[in-house]
């Protein structure tokens, strides 16, 4: 049965819609309230006369930032008793990880008891959004999510492309 295609029209728009100018003149007018509400209660603080606080830019790292509870941060793999990844290679993780940044090879394990092991593990700290799903889907507890790592700054691309051994690493 063949399937027709209906074209859809397409609105018109005036003027004022392609310009964006009446849109560029809202943003700024949000901005400029921001800045002028702040400017007046910084004003105010220094003169001693402040009723409420004015924006304020934390100064990291001199004053770390404050995490809530239960926020994600750094990504750690966890070790059996004999020092190995307690990862299966059951690719759980890989496979619900929204960003796609977690890549496994599989291989065989030595131990007859464990039907396969992580030959490479891989997490793009870069592409990550911290959701936490690899940490939830993992059915035999391998990665956990710490939640009061905040320092993931590398100085290139590649730095922060973390494998086996850096999730390893027990947290400083």
């Amino acid at each position: 049965m063949p399937v027709s295609v209906r074209p859809v029209a397409r609105p018109s728009r005036g003027l004022w819609e392609q310009v964006y100018i009446l849109e560029v003149v809202r943003g700024l007018g949000v901005t400029f309230r921001h800045f002028f509400v702040n400017l007046w209660r910084h004003g105010l603080k220094l003169a001693g006369r402040a009723t409420e606080p004015g924006a304020v830019t934390i100064q990291y790292p001199d004053d770390p930032a404050v995490l809530g509870r239960r926020a994600r941060t750094r990504h750690r793999l966890l070790r059996r008793a004999d020092g190995s990844p307690r990862c299966t290679s059951c690719l759980l993780c890989e496979t619900i990880c929204p960003a796609k940044c977690i890549h496994i090879t599989a291989e065989e394990s030595p131990d007859p008891g464990v039907e396969k092991r992580a030959r490479s593990f891989d997490i793009d700290i870069g592409m990550c959004v911290f959701c936490g799903h690899c940490v939830e889907a993992c059915p035999v507890d391998a990665i956990r999510m710490d939640a009061d790592r905040v320092e993931l700054a590398a100085y290139s691309r590649t730095a922060l492309i973390w494998d086996i051994e850096s999730l390893m690493q027990e947290p400083r």
